[in-house]
């Protein structure tokens, strides 16, 4: 009979033990949520060069809650006013060049279904043929992890005043 019982506590631990590791960040696999996070931060900029509209849009939170913030001031509200916004990008003068990340630092939060994110950022174009673009942007922004996918839901650049 005591034998029973110990089989059936040890049964109970490893049912507790399978549901624990279930928990988010339980058995999350940290490096490769990082590594898919980097590669949403660089189609958030890379899309242009394809000019990948549908890339670009599920790159971020389809949603009211998506917020922009540009070095000049703009603010982008919600994601309607980010796809009205995305329009001028259609236009055959306006090309992609080139786009350059690095100091990236992610941070994934304990739970696993939220991070942020610091870099650097080129992101240059040309329009009518003369280049345009950001140089030496910081880029801070948070991502979620929405249905198994990471979106951007806020990012912010700026420029270092001198």
């Amino acid at each position: 009979m005591e034998r029973t019982y110990t089989i059936i506590l040890l049964f109970f631990a490893f049912i507790l033990f399978v549901f624990h590791c279930g928990e988010p960040g339980g058995m999350l696999n940290r490096e490769a949520e990082i590594q898919e996070i980097s590669r949403v931060i660089d189609s958030a900029i890379g899309w242009f060069k394809t000019k990948d509209f549908e890339l670009s849009f599920n790159t971020f939170a389809q949603d009211s809650n998506l917020l922009e913030v540009h070095p000049d001031g703009e603010v982008v509200k919600g994601f309607e006013q980010f796809k009205k916004n995305a329009e001028i990008f259609k236009n055959p003068e306006f090309l992609y060049v080139r786009h350059e990340i690095w100091d990236q630092k992610i941070t994934l939060s304990k739970s696993g279904d939220t991070a942020w994110f610091f870099c650097m950022l080129n992101d240059i174009s040309t329009w009518k043929g003369q280049q345009v673009g950001w140089e030496n942007t910081r880029w801070t922004g948070t991502l979620e992890k929405r249905d198994g996918r990471w979106v951007i839901v806020q990012q912010h650049f700026s420029f270092a005043v001198e």
